[in-house]
């Protein structure tokens, strides 16, 4: 099988990388349709090669050796508005679409349920395999089902919120099995009513004494509170935040309290406490701006 046409060579990694560093990709093909990637899928196998699906760059770092193999950019753009009840809207973005301009789509057409993630750097399709979260809100709040393309068997299908097996910044996507799947789409499922999620406690500190906010208010806030703790990462090459909140049980939380009474710490359904991983890099580690030549950790956070 003859090489695609769009299929190119030793393309530079770092530009497609928010981070902004890394070698080359030994094939890389851009992914616009789902016929691009069966037929780049199936040269790649054809010639034994890995796949490698990458999409706003925002999650990975390249070694300067590059990737081997072909790198698959995927680019699937076009959302889809459609009405469920009186309620819900059931909003259908494909998985190369930027994930904080769908957001802004939705706020403007009055749709809740996405505003608390505004801000986060990548794609619609990094937002189900990492089941990104932020102040209080998870992706998998308001994913209805995950369209994936199987690298094994060449088909498309649907993967239902259950399938996808969602936890704490964790899907099926990173597993074995989920590894043989390429997101091609996400359907969200938002409200039309006015359902405002202010219970974590920078919003909660941010909105106090103030009358009800607009669901423009809150995607305000967040991005406000967010450039107040990140840079700009079309300015200064990050990754973001690169840990999870560790969840302990109370009794190990009670414990930790007697010297850190002031540690922030959220209850969960099942009795755990999660911990705010951030305040203690900050100060336990005192992590906050350690540096070593050209990397480091913002000095803000």
């Amino acid at each position: 099988m003859d090489k695609p046409e769009n299929i190119k060579e030793q393309v530079p990694l770092a530009p497609f990388t928010t981070l902004g560093v890394g070698g080359n990709a030994e094939y890389f093909c851009t992914i616009l349709t789902v016929a691009d990637l069966q037929e780049a899928v199936v040269w790649a196998q054809t010639h034994s090669l890995p796949v490698t699906m990458i999409g706003g760059g925002s999650n990975i770092l390249v070694s300067d050796c590059g990737i081997r193999g072909l790198v698959l950019h995927i680019c699937i753009k076009g959302v889809e508005y459609t009405r469920i009840d009186d309620t819900h809207m059931r909003v259908v973005s494909g998985a190369g679409v930027v994930l904080d301009e769908l957001i802004q789509d939705c706020v403007t057409r009055h749709l809740w349920g996405l505003e608390n993630l505004s801000s986060i750097p990548g794609t619609v399709g990094g937002a189900p395999i990492q089941n990104i979260g932020a102040y209080g809100v998870e992706a998998c709040d308001v994913i209805q089902y995950v369209e994936v393309f199987d690298l094994v068997t060449h088909t498309v299908r649907q993967l239902s919120t259950e399938a996808c097996t969602f936890s704490y910044r964790h899907s099926i996507f990173k597993t074995p099995i989920g590894k043989s799947y390429v997101v091609l789409s996400v359907a969200f499922v938002l409200s039309t009513e006015r359902t405002p999620k202010l219970s974590y406690r920078d919003l909660e500190q941010y909105f106090q004494g103030k009358e009800s906010p607009s669901l423009l208010n809150i995607r305000e806030a967040v991005i406000q509170i967010r450039a107040g703790k990140f840079p700009d990462w079309k300015i200064l090459g990050t990754a973001g935040s690169f840990f999870k909140n560790p969840i302990v049980s109370a009794d190990v939380y009670a414990r930790i309290t007697v010297q850190y009474p002031n540690i922030p710490a959220y209850g969960m359904s099942d009795g755990r406490i999660k911990l705010a991983m951030g305040w203690i890099l900050d100060h336990v580690c005192h992590c906050k701006g350690l540096r070593d030549a050209h990397v480091g950790l913002y000095e803000k956070q």
